[in-house]
């Protein structure tokens, strides 16, 4: 278990570097489960996700050696295109394999940063492999999604802010949801607030057809799924829990929740109506788990996270539409 004062030296590393997102409010939405929830919308992060923070926080510390020969990542895309502004901003070559059905926005976007795309059928290749095989030929530093300690500890930055912002609002914070993929941001995150507020109760989100966190975390291993199921939340499609993110939240959260796809697109339309912002599927969930009362919210203060909002505008419009 990592020490959350390491995600302190983290947040010095990244200071200048991403935004310090709000923490906000929505009286309709407080109205509606009888409680206090307070919205940390990562969506307006650089970049439009929170992985800014870890790829930031990995790729800066590498030697002058390492930042010549490159770094290769694997992404569903907001991890692309958080590695491939770093690599801007650090002046590193970037190569990230990325899901040919991932939304043009996230694969156009990754481009745009200056990152080198290779696509991929998540279907019947293996991602992991792939990047381990380009990064072996160029001698390349292969950079995770999550499961590498500065990944972890950069994504914690996030969950710092929030008791820090609940501090300053003089708020005690009963309990946290967030969206949980691969585990990076989820187990970061813990390992600040539980740092900080050790009180503050943690609930992962996972989408109900691929809620391989949620098996693995009451069978107390790791279990891959298994699912042939589809799902619209692309960033959060993870096949079995990272070893070092399962080992933080099987310790640090205090349950799993899953949400459907219907209760997503319903947290996405309340986001574009009620909060006016552009939330993409999987950084809907833990607002999905809200409108749902997937837990109890009466007369607690409640923190979501809304982690993404790179969504292609096809699917946004048919989200909304269907409203």
């Amino acid at each position: 278990m990592y020490d959350y004062k390491e995600i302190l030296l983290a947040a010095e590393r990244l200071k200048g570097v991403i935004q310090e997102t709000p923490l906000f409010e929505s009286a309709e939405l407080n109205e509606r489960v009888k409680g206090r929830i307070l919205i940390k919308p990562e969506c307006l992060q650089r970049t439009g996700s929170f992985k800014i923070r870890g790829a930031y926080n990995l790729m800066c510390q590498l030697s002058d050696a390492e930042a010549s020969r490159g770094v290769v990542a694997f992404s569903s895309g907001n991890h692309a295109q958080g590695v491939a502004l770093a690599g801007k901003l650090l002046n590193i070559k970037t190569t990230i394999v990325i899901p040919e059905d991932a939304p043009s926005a996230k694969i156009e976007n990754t481009k745009k940063l200056g990152g080198n795309v290779i696509l991929y059928d998540r279907y019947k290749e293996d991602r992991e492999e792939i990047a381990k095989k380009i990064a072996l030929n160029s001698n390349s530093t292969l950079v995770p999604s999550y499961d590498h300690k500065d990944i972890i500890i950069g994504q914690g930055t996030m969950g710092l802010e929030i008791i820090k912002q609940c501090n300053e609002m003089n708020v005690t914070l009963d309990q946290v949801l967030i969206c949980c993929g691969g585990g990076g941001l989820s187990a970061g995150s813990s390992l600040a607030i539980k740092g900080l507020s050790a009180k503050t109760d943690i609930y992962l989100v996972e989408p109900e057809y691929f809620n391989d966190t949620q098996e693995s975390f009451y069978a107390k291993k790791r279990i891959k799924n298994q699912t042939h199921e589809k799902s619209i939340c692309d960033a959060l499609l993870a096949e079995i829990p990272g070893k070092i993110t399962f080992s933080i939240n099987q310790e640090l959260a205090s349950d799993v929740l899953t949400v459907s796809d219907a209760e997503v697109e319903e947290a996405m339309r309340f986001a574009f109506l009620h909060l006016k912002m552009v939330v993409e599927p999987g950084g809907a969930v833990a607002l999905a788990a809200i409108l749902s009362k997937k837990i109890e919210l009466k007369n607690r203060v409640t923190a979501l996270v809304l982690s993404g909002g790179n969504v292609d505008r096809e699917l946004f419009d048919s989200v909304q539409s269907i409203g």
